[in-house]
């Protein structure tokens, strides 16, 4: 009985560090993904899974502005500190996903991406958009590399 418990006490530890590296909780901040996701709501992520993203998705991912000045804060607006983007810890942002590549780039974003009318996403780009009216997005900074993807969210634990 006694070499039971042991046994199954390593595979719960087992279970849940394979868990650990496959899962992640995000809080939200910021109000860019409203009405989907309200601040302060927790959603877990499956990080991973870069070749399988799909419009609509929503996904979270890192992301350095152009110019490597200065990184997003919480809200998904620039920063005002002005400080350099390599002092800084990294900052996560919750987008969905409008296109994937090979798509159209929707007419909304193609100024922001600087495409001509009717082309396509390029390989290894996303275009993501956030849900409320007001976001910083594609519309502002252009393609999203995929290698910058930490997951998909895969539901909402506040609700």
């Amino acid at each position: 009985m006694r070499y039971f418990v042991i046994l199954l006490s390593l595979a719960v530890a087992a279970g849940v560090a394979a868990a650990r590296r496959r899962l992640v909780v995000i809080r939200v901040a910021g109000t860019s993904m409203v009405p989907t996701y309200q601040p302060g709501d927790r959603v877990l992520i499956r990080r991973g899974g870069r070749a399988a993203l799909r419009r609509g998705q929503v996904v979270v991912f890192r992301r350095l502005p152009p110019d490597n000045t200065d990184l997003p804060d919480n809200t998904g607006l620039p920063n005002s500190t002005g400080r350099p983007a390599v002092l800084r810890e990294t900052s996560w942002l919750i987008k969905r996903i409008a296109a994937v590549p090979g798509d159209a780039v929707p007419d909304q974003v193609a100024a922001g991406v600087h495409a001509a009318p009717g082309e396509s996403v390029p390989a290894g780009r996303l275009v993501v958009l956030g849900d409320g009216p007001v976001s910083n997005d594609s519309r502002h900074w252009g393609y999203l590399p995929m290698d910058e993807v930490l997951g998909v969210v895969i539901r909402s634990l506040s609700r």
